[in-house]
């Protein structure tokens, strides 16, 4: 499930966007793939991570298990 975002969020969105670009890249998957195991189509994943929508919780959740790493490093500013 995706979520339009408030606009004075852009920036953390963008940021966690980031970071999902990063894990998925880091363990070697594809959009499509990271796509596959979500649930959701590949435009989905390219949204979420341009921060273009938000992700649901369930969503946070389940890539955070998919990645092996716990839900806050998703949400890391560096």
């Amino acid at each position: 499930m995706v979520i339009v975002m408030k606009e004075r969020f852009h920036d953390k969105y963008k940021r966690f966007g980031l970071n999902v670009a990063y894990y998925r890249k880091l363990c070697g998957f594809t959009q499509e793939e990271l796509a596959e195991k979500l649930g959701v189509d590949r435009t989905t994943v390219s949204k979420i991570e341009l921060a273009l929508v938000g992700a649901s919780l369930d969503t946070v959740f389940l890539m955070s298990e998919i990645f092996g790493i716990s839900p806050d490093k998703l949400f890391d500013m560096r």
